[in-house]
Formats: structure tokens, C-alpha cells, sequence
């Protein structure tokens, strides 16, 4: 699998990709909503998998993105870098996730 997204990024690899993702999340509300977000999205997959109601599943890009969106627009004041890199920012999400989860960045400025 090759780790470009398409011939006109300026990033070549996700490791090249992450520090720039990370600047564009240095608000605390916006990392605090992409986090909520994360979690009612794995809250929502576990719930379609245990409920046996996959109609569910329709929610994850209205939750995930809504919550994403609300912390760009409203308190970073920027545009998502979803718009110019889709697969590195999917990524991004849940590396910060993960990267929140495990204390390595704070949910405070």
C-alpha cells in the first residue's frame, strides 16, 4: 500500500503528515470534541454490532465529522484538513485518540 494520497500532496508520508495535523488541532475545545466524537463513534459501532442494527451505522459520519467540524469552524477557526487530505485525516483522528488515550496529548492548552 503506498502512503501517498494523491500526486499533488505536499506530504509524502502520514509520519510527514501527523505534526502538520496536530498544529491544525492546537485548540483544546477542538481536540476535547474530535475526542467526544471518537467515542461516540466506537459507542455507535458497538451498539449496531450488539443490537444487530446496522441502520445505525448511518450515524458515524454525522457524529464523527459533526462533532470534528464544530471544533474547526467554532473555537480553532479553521477548515478540517479532511478537506485536502481525507485518508491522512482519518488517520490523524484516531492517532490523536489514541495519543489522548495514552497521555501523550492533553485535552487542556
Amino acid at each position: 500500500m503506498s502512503n501517498e494520497i494523491s500526486s499533488d500532496s505536499r506530504f509524502s508520508s502520514f509520519a510527514e503528515f501527523y505534526p502538520f495535523y496536530l498544529k491544525e488541532h492546537s485548540d483544546a475545545t477542538c481536540r476535547t470534541l474530535h475526542f467526544i466524537g471518537s467515542w461516540l463513534v466506537l459507542g455507535i459501532v458497538a451498539t449496531a454490532i450488539f443490537t444487530n442494527v446496522l441502520v445505525y451505522l448511518w450515524l458515524i459520519p454525522l457524529v464523527g465529522y459533526g462533532f470534528a467540524w464544530v471544533g474547526h469552524f467554532f473555537f480553532e477557526k479553521n477548515k478540517p484538513a479532511t478537506f485536502k487530505y481525507p485518508l491522512y485525516s482519518f488517520i490523524g483522528d484516531w492517532v490523536m485518540f489514541k495519543d489522548i488515550l495514552v497521555g501523550r496529548i492533553s485535552l487542556r492548552n
